[in-house]
């Protein structure tokens, strides 16, 4: 699996996964449930992986998105 967004932004992250659901590209989408712990404060990221192959494509969606600016550093 390949991270490809951190954010605290749960409308980001709403969007992000709306993108990729229409693209038919399956991603996991961590730490969503820790606002039980942190008091619903949004101070935890949420983390959006994708699965190695789909990496590529999911990025080239984003970018064409327009949220390039978004996507963590390709290792």
């Amino acid at each position: 699996m390949r991270e490809l967004v951190r954010t605290n932004d749960i409308v980001l992250v709403s969007a992000v996964g709306a993108l990729l659901d229409g693209a038919n590209i399956h991603h996991l989408v961590l730490d969503q449930n820790m606002s039980i712990i942190e008091g619903s404060l949004g101070v935890l990221p949420r983390r959006i992986l994708v699965h190695e192959d789909d990496a590529i494509e999911a990025r080239q969606l984003l970018t064409d998105a327009g949220l390039s600016h978004e996507l963590r550093g390709d290792d």
